[in-house]
């Protein structure tokens, strides 16, 4: 490093700074540091760094579905925030086991990591969001809840989202009513389908079918058969998340029936391509920027030791009305 800011003359913390890409060092000094640095050679030592700083720059971010469009989406705008303040990301994929989840936050603490950002898995607990807040490390919660737990959390308001849209379909004249999939021990499982039976339960209806625990494409595709095989069909399906209603509808069109025409369908996130699939699907935008903007933010405060911004936050949802549950 000292040899890199004499031939620079810049001081070392500048080349410290403009190594880890730090924007608080211009554009221009950054990339001839990091120019110099790639012609000798230099390899920064994150490491040994870390022990000067107490500091590595890294965040974790725990999540339990990384082939998920809507947590892709979550995920890239925690990244894009926090690599604005010069940190690094890395992302581990616990696919809802518990034993995963605990396996990624040690390795990340081994690491040094100076914060955790966490989708928590199926039976997360109090305890286990503590244990982590107890030994130091910074946490953020995004997504779902975990009830009791001190860290801050981030999600949307699953509860009106999922309130929103079954009104629409109600509003729309349909009285024969399926809900299918999300996992009802998790809070966005538990509140999507809350606001579903609440809907329901004000215009003095019952679903005709109740179907948990499906998340995927394939789960939607493959529980049409059973919709289909019901005493009374349902007219409309209210999917989960939008992954579930693609299936749905592939599953629709391949038994002859035309989604938004004879059956309608409804997702949930926005995902990218909800807008432009076949019919248009009609869902609930569920904030995945701003989720992932404030989780960085509250992540980020408290590695400075400072309060974070909030402690519950809830994303306002936004209903998506297009051709999947109207015809048009």
């Amino acid at each position: 490093m000292s040899q890199l800011a004499a031939q620079l003359d810049v001081s070392t913390a500048t080349v410290s700074l403009a190594l880890r890409d730090n924007p608080a060092v211009s554009l221009e000094t950054r990339k001839k540091v990091q120019a110099l640095a790639q012609e000798l050679g230099y390899i920064y030592n994150r490491q040994a760094a870390s022990l000067r700083t107490s500091r590595t720059d890294i965040v974790g971010v725990v999540v339990h579905d990384v082939l998920n469009p809507y947590f892709a989406e979550v995920f890239r705008a925690v990244e894009a925030e926090l690599e604005a303040q010069g940190f690094t990301i890395l992302i581990c994929n616990h696919r809802d086991e518990i034993h995963r989840q605990r396996n990624f936050v040690q390795v990340l603490q081994q690491q040094n990591a100076d914060g955790l950002v966490i989708c928590p898995s199926l039976g997360t607990t109090s305890a286990d969001i503590d244990a982590i807040v107890r030994s130091g490390t910074p946490v953020t919660v995004i997504c779902r809840d975990v009830d009791g737990a001190t860290a801050p959390s981030v999600r949307g308001d699953d509860f009106l989202g999922m309130y929103e849209i079954t009104t629409h379909l109600i509003g729309q004249g349909h009285r024969s009513l399926a809900i299918v999939g999300g996992r009802r021990m998790t809070s966005a499982g538990r509140d999507r389908h809350g606001g579903f039976l609440a809907a329901m339960r004000e215009a003095g209806l019952t679903p005709v079918a109740d179907i948990p625990e499906l998340m995927t494409l394939t789960d939607g595709r493959n529980v049409v058969d059973r919709l289909l095989a019901l005493e009374t069909r349902p007219t409309a399906i209210v999917c989960f998340n939008d992954l579930i209603a693609f299936g749905v509808m592939s599953g629709l069109t391949k038994a002859g029936l035309r989604p938004g025409v004879d059956v309608a369908v409804t997702g949930y996130d926005d995902v990218d391509g909800s807008a432009s699939w076949a019919p248009s699907l009609t869902t609930v935008k569920n904030g995945s920027d701003e989720i992932g903007i404030q989780a960085a933010r509250a992540i980020k405060a408290l590695i400075e030791g400072e309060e974070p911004p909030f402690q519950r936050l809830l994303i306002p949802p936004r209903l998506e009305v297009r051709a999947s549950s109207t015809g048009g």
